[in-house]
Parts: C-alpha cells; sequence; structure tokens
C-alpha cells in the first residue's frame, strides 16, 4: 500500500477519499496526527500530515520515528514524502516540482534511528543511495503521463530549522553540493530505509533559498504562500497519475 506524508501546504488531500481515521500508537510514540486512510481514484491509500493536520508541529520537532513506524504497521510499503523546499540551483524556481537523488545532513539533536537501545545491535546500514530508485522511476514517469514538468534529481540539503537559513549558511551548502533545502528531509529518508520502505521524495520549490533571486534581500512568507497553492495542485495531480500507474502495473516497487 502507498503512504503519503504531507509537508507545508499538503495537511489534507482534496482529491483523497475518506473511509475513515486511526489513531496510532507506536513503541515511539505517538504520530503527527491519526492516519487518515482513503481512495485516490480508486486505489487504497494512507495519508499522514507531517506538521499536524492543524500544521502544529516544527520540523525539529516531528517524531519520524513513530509516523514512519505507523505506516509500515498499518500495510505500507511504499512512501511518498512531500515536501517544500527553496531553491539553491538557479533551475530551481519557485513552482518548480522537483525529485531528489542525493540528501546531505545538516540536522542535530533528532532521534535518527530505530537502533538506538541497549538491546539492540548496532547497525549500519547502506545509504549511499538515500531514495528508492524505482519509486523515483515510478514518479518521474507518473509526471510525464500527466503531463507535469519536473526536474530530476538534485542534493536535497536537510536543515534544522524552524527559522529560515542566512545567506552564508546557503552560499556554504551550494559550495557543498546542495540544490535544494529543507527542513525534513532527515532522519525521514534514513528511517524508512531501517524499515525496509520504498521511499522517495517531491520536493516542491515554494521561494529561492535566501540570498538568492527574489530572496536577495530577504524571504517573505507572503510570496511562499502565493506559491503555496499552485504548486500542491501540481502535486495532487502527480499523486492521482502515480496511483493510477500502480493500478495498471505500470511501476514495480
Amino acid at each position: 500500500m502507498l503512504g503519503i506524508i504531507g509537508g507545508t501546504g499538503l495537511t489534507q488531500l482534496a482529491n483523497l477519499e475518506i473511509t475513515h481515521r486511526q489513531v496510532a500508537r507506536t513503541p515511539y510514540g505517538e504520530p503527527s496526527g491519526a492516519l487518515t486512510f482513503g481512495r485516490i481514484c480508486g486505489q487504497d491509500v494512507i495519508f499522514l500530515a507531517r506538521h499536524g493536520y492543524g500544521h502544529t508541529i516544527p520540523p525539529h520537532a516531528v517524531n519520524y520515528r513513530a509516523n514512519l513506524w505507523a505506516l509500515k504497521d498499518h500495510g505500507v510499503d511504499r512512501v511518498v514524502s512531500v515536501a517544500t523546499v527553496g531553491g539553491i540551483h538557479p533551475g530551481l524556481i519557485p513552482g518548480t516540482l522537483t525529485i531528489p537523488d542525493q540528501i546531505i545532513d545538516y540536522t542535530h539533536g533528532r532521534a535518527a534511528t530505530y537502533f538506538a537501545s541497549d538491546d539492540k545491535p548496532v547497525t549500519h546500514l547502506d545509504f549511499t543511495f538515500p531514495y528508492c530508485e524505482a519509486m523515483r522511476a515510478a514518479l518521474l514517469q507518473a509526471a510525464a503521463r500527466a503531463g507535469i514538468s519536473l526536474r530530476e534529481g538534485g542534493v536535497y540539503g536537510a536543515v534544522q530549522g524552524p527559522r529560515l537559513e542566512t545567506a552564508a549558511e546557503i552560499n556554504r551548502m551550494e559550495r557543498d553540493g546542495a540544490d535544494m533545502v529543507g527542513m525534513t528531509g532527515m532522519p525521514e529518508a534514513y528511517l524508512a530505509r531501517e524499515l525496509e520502505l520504498c521511499y522517495a521524495t517531491v520536493g516542491a520549490v515554494v521561494n529561492y533559498a535566501a540570498g538568492r533571486g527574489l530572496s536577495a534581500e530577504g524571504i517573505h512568507m507572503e510570496e511562499i504562500q502565493s506559491v503555496l497553492g499552485e504548486v500542491m495542485l501540481q502535486v495532487r495531480h502527480l499523486l492521482e497519475q502515480l496511483v493510477t500507474n500502480d493500478a495498471a502495473g505500470l511501476c514495480t516497487y
């Protein structure tokens, strides 16, 4: 079953035919909210709002372990994570969708593994390629079939938040090779790997990163809000096409 984690601007799915909601309990505490069960284009999915359905949980306080555990515990085996990002690469202008293929972790202090207790052995997993290539291919195919233009690949720089970055920090990230900046990419991607979930991210560019383009003199939240609605409409169309392809057997995870 497909799980969808919605970020800023996607606390609900207008194209989701809701069947029921269920409060989930996990060994790692409570997830961000109740799991929303429903159908998109007739296909079963589970939706979870990463920041809570009232968008009240900041990025550093999200219980990433509980979120992913709850999804897997209820039958999810593949996950699409929707995340708003700021564009560092000149080609990532506001309104663009991108499917990153790499990530750099700048976060700190987050619960980043399921193998942290005394009764579990030290476990090292390969994370050379942090996203599921099959899921990325399925998203790219869905975008092509839906006529949605997006940017394939790119490096997601995951920062702590909730504050936005300084121009100097963005300059450093660009030197490191980051193409976009967001606050929720890690440890979510690695936790999905530990749970053996097929996981990929749809990056929705809602602003130029600090010091870039229209953000050269500062980032204005009203400008982000003006982009959010349109870019999330594209995300919904992408998800519709993804589940339609899945039902037709056009992608294998």
